[in-house]
């Protein structure tokens, strides 16, 4: 499961780095970590993917609006204090990487997380989880 997924209006391709957000969110996942010290996010199952939208309305339509949106999915379990750690964290990481856009377009931006409670399969097969777990 991607652990966070963006999704944007295209005419912010132009103006911004877009694998260079993901790299410092996904950078900034790795550095989270709960009350007991134990990394949130395992190296080898961060994910982070962007999307533009194929097709978007923003607001009034009367200017060249923009949006971001970042969903944050996240196992249960972990404690309210990990879950706002977790969305402060990427949503000042985002603000950062993204200062400069803001101040020169109308854009807004809204980061959730979601914990994948309830959930009724998990099925997983990776490579990478044991090359992180030595």
């Amino acid at each position: 499961m991607p652990h966070l997924v963006i999704l944007y209006t295209p005419n912010l391709d132009a103006e911004t780095d877009m694998t260079a957000l993901c790299r410092a969110l996904a950078d900034t996942m790795l550095t989270i970590r709960d009350e007991a010290g134990t990394q949130v996010f395992p190296t080898g199952g961060t994910r982070v993917l962007a999307y533009p939208a194929a097709h978007c309305a923003v607001a009034d339509g009367k200017g060249d609006y923009a949006f971001i949106y970042l969903n944050v999915r996240m196992a249960s379990g972990r404690s309210d204090a990990v879950k706002r750690q977790v969305g402060d964290s990427l949503l000042d990481c985002a603000k950062t990487q993204l200062a400069p856009l803001f101040e020169r377009r109308l854009i807004g931006m809204t980061l959730q997380v979601d914990e994948s409670a309830g959930q009724v399969y998990d099925g997983k097969h990776s490579t990478l989880h044991p090359l992180f777990n030595k």
